[in-house]
């Protein structure tokens, strides 16, 4: 695993629409939050344009990353939001450019293709808050010390101990810390960018507004590819609005049911990605340590930064 380039106080960061578009109301306060936090965000018009469900054109969104990851200024790159088209970029993505700049692209959900892309070849990934209504919101959207401890530390991140942290099967495992939205990782598979974890990797899942029989699909899906087979502990996300209408059955409960022949610890309500309150940042492609006892928690041990 390639290290990141550290943000510091003055960089300049790049805002990308990889995937859906955005109200344009989001872009100005979330540049005031960057700015209050330290970073310029700067940005080209084209990432006001629309091609259906799409931020612009398949060409027009790898342009953008392709001249952030280029451009020695830039130091990071932040998505406006997810939604939909990223995995339409993977096969015009240049690699090479991608390692030799070593910029992170901030974002979760719909970013999940883009964040796996990182990780195939060799560099951290950034699960973190994107300007849509986190960055933009300010503190009560984003958690801003993991954040801040993910990116702008060259130390590794330490403890993230989250209160409503729940646990499902007790144990401590440690491993490559990989994952994403959990119906994107699932998307990839049959295709030449499929998620593949690394053997022994502790899996991050999270999800929203998936019924909890279309969740347990997806988790099949994930057992049969042999996703579970090469991991050895799993965190699993908060899963808002994926409870069955009136409550029963529960996502956790559909969760804990699935998992329970799982033989490593698993964790649940872990807010990194949709979440009802601030969203945490979490780096993957470095080793991390979950544990379960005396008080469940992560524990990232190596620096996604530099």
């Amino acid at each position: 695993m390639n290290r990141l380039r550290r943000l510091q106080s003055g960089d300049r960061v790049a805002l990308v629409a990889p995937a859906s578009s955005f109200p344009h109301e989001e872009l100005a306060a979330g540049v005031a939050e960057l700015a209050r936090l330290g970073f310029e965000a700067i940005y080209d018009d084209s990432i006001f344009d629309k091609d259906r469900f799409v931020a612009g054109s398949v060409e027009t969104r790898v342009r953008a990353i392709h001249d952030a990851w280029a451009d020695p200024s830039i130091a990071a790159l932040i998505a406006m939001r997810g939604g939909y088209g990223s995995a339409q970029l993977l096969p015009l993505l240049d690699p090479d450019l991608l390692r030799s700049g070593r910029k992170a692209l901030i974002g979760y959900s719909d970013i999940t293709a883009l964040l796996t892309l990182y990780q195939r070849n060799g560099l951290a990934a950034i699960h973190g808050p994107m300007i849509d209504r986190r960055i933009s919101k300010g503190a009560s959207a984003y958690d801003e010390d993991s954040f801040r401890r993910v990116m702008m530390q060259a130390d590794p991140a330490g403890e993230l101990r989250p209160a409503q942290l729940e646990v499902l099967h007790h144990g401590t495992a440690t491993g490559t810390l990989t994952g994403g939205t959990l119906t994107q990782l699932m998307a990839s598979m049959g295709t030449m960018f499929a998620f593949d974890p690394p053997e022994g990797a502790i899996l991050f899942l999270e999800d929203i507004g998936e019924r909890p029989y279309r969740i347990h699909r997806l988790l099949t899906q994930a057992a049969q590819a042999g996703i579970f087979a090469n991991v050895r502990g799993i965190v699993f996300g908060e899963f808002p609005n994926c409870d069955e209408p009136g409550g029963d059955p529960a996502i956790k409960d559909v969760v804990r049911e699935f998992m329970k022949d799982f033989r490593g610890p698993v964790l649940f309500n872990f807010p990194s990605g949709h979440t009802t309150g601030a969203t945490w940042t979490l780096p993957f492609g470095v080793s991390a340590e979950m544990v379960s006892d005396p008080t469940p928690s992560i524990r990232i041990l190596e620096a996604a930064v530099e």
